[in-house]
């Protein structure tokens, strides 16, 4: 298992947002870097010819949404899973009668000239080369959450999409759910008092955790140094793969860049996307010790200007803060505002003005925010989670870990994305990758 000692070793020393970084990877066969091609600015009733870099659980699903739009041609998809290519291929052909090309090497794909956009929906340690080489070919990106697995990352991907003018929308699909705009709206009203302290929790019984003695022998079909590719190399491991990745360092960043993106980023949207100046965090551990690396409990605190934010998770746990499995509470000087995936709650203060009031909604959002990607590939505005604050509330969300995994209460100055107090936590603020496969 990874210590946070150990993962500090593993981590770079350039600082993040210094300057530009111009990204390449070449692979075994030589295989030359990416010039922007540029695709031409399509017609409001223009078809968008889109292609899939890791139909698995999640991508499978963003695959159903994307199929849902009739101005999208589906013509190809990705993984370095031979099972996966044949069932993505399969659900196209069923939906459109016409099967996509498949392929096991993303940039394959990417290099061709004749899709308009990309969906990323791999592991989080392949969220950054894909969506580099496609802005930097002229594509524009759907990217799933997190942005990256760290904040360097995440800055060379903004800027390769600024500078290629390209649109990436990071996959929070709650930004496009109505019912959080209805709470967001009524809490930038004014009407729950001066707000000066935030809560997210996710208090998950039902994360699945690798087992005790998973299999060691890697399925027929998969190429496994690909799924690797900047991650260090290691034996094959179930419990590392597929959809268990996401609880090892090497690969992601556990509970809090999972499902703290999604809560996080809703808390940012109410009190204005903010950077904060201060994150300490511990937890640990204690449920899992020997299957996962992220802890399985943690709490993480954010100093703001003018208000505190608190994270906080735990797996194999439903009773959370206002006994609620997950949630995002703004604690208002008037009443308190508490916002799920399928309601809303206003709670007065003791001799408040302010009403009760309940909402409930159905949970949505994912048709919503691709269509809202797609209608931007057209029109060339910003989506409502643009990358840019992907990268803001991602940046977070990693902060969090940066604070657990080096233990010190980190000083953070967003301008420059460098830990000024820590030389330790500075040197994690972007990953080291495996050879051949660089980010410089």
């Amino acid at each position: 298992m990874t210590s946070r000692r150990d993962f500090i070793k593993v981590g770079s020393s350039a600082a993040a947002g210094a300057a530009f970084w111009r990204s390449l990877a070449n692979s075994a066969q030589g295989r030359p870097l990416y010039g922007g091609i540029g695709n031409t600015i399509l017609g409001a009733n223009e078809k968008i010819r889109v292609g899939i870099v890791g139909p698995g659980g999640r991508g499978t699903h963003l695959m159903g949404s994307f199929l849902k739009q009739d101005d999208v041609d589906f013509l190809a998809v990705c993984d370095i899973d031979d099972a996966r290519i044949l069932e993505a291929k399969q659900k196209v052909e069923e939906e459109r009668g016409k099967k996509p090309d498949g392929y096991k090497d993303f940039r394959k794909l990417i290099e061709r000239n004749d899709l308009d956009a990309i969906i990323v929906a791999t592991p989080d340690h392949w969220h950054a080369l894909p969506t580099i080489y496609a802005c930097e070919t002229g594509k524009d990106v759907y990217c799933e959450k997190p942005l990256a697995t760290s904040i360097g990352e995440g800055r060379v991907m903004l800027d390769t999409a600024r500078k290629n003018n390209r649109v990436v929308q990071m996959g929070t699909h709650w930004k496009s759910a109505p019912h959080f705009k209805e709470a967001i709206d009524y809490l930038h009203s004014g009407k729950i008092g001066k707000v000066r302290q935030v809560r997210c929790w996710a208090y998950l019984d039902w994360a699945r955790i690798p087992e005790e003695n998973p299999g060691t022998t890697c399925p027929e079909g998969v190429d496994y140094d690909m799924w690797l590719g900047p991650a260090p190399d290691r034996p094959f491991d179930e419990a590392h793969f597929h959809y268990t990745f996401r609880w090892f360092w090497e690969y992601a960043g556990g509970l809090m860049t999972d499902w703290g993106v999604h809560l996080l980023n809703v808390a940012m949207w109410g009190m204005g996307f903010q950077n904060p100046s201060r994150v300490s965090s511990t937890g640990g551990r204690y449920i899992y010790p020997n299957r996962k690396d992220t802890p399985d409990t943690q709490q993480a605190i954010y100093q703001f200007d003018d208000f505190n934010l608190i994270w906080e998770h735990q797996v194999k746990g439903s009773l959370g803060p206002h006994d609620r499995p997950h949630g995002m509470a703004f604690y208002g000087k008037d009443a308190l505002l508490i916002i799920e995936s399928n309601r809303w709650e206003v709670i007065p203060e003791k001799d408040s003005p302010v009403e009760a009031a309940k909402h409930e909604a159905a949970e949505g959002g994912h048709v919503e925010h691709v269509r809202n990607f797609l209608d931007c590939v057209k029109s060339r505005e910003k989506p409502v989670m643009d990358i840019e604050i992907g990268h803001n509330v991602s940046a977070v969300a990693h902060l969090g870990n940066l604070a657990f995994l080096s233990e010190e209460a980190l000083h953070w100055d967003s301008e420059t994305e460098t830990v000024t107090n820590s030389p330790e936590a500075n040197a994690m603020v972007t990953k080291e990758y495996r050879a051949p496969w660089k980010l410089a």
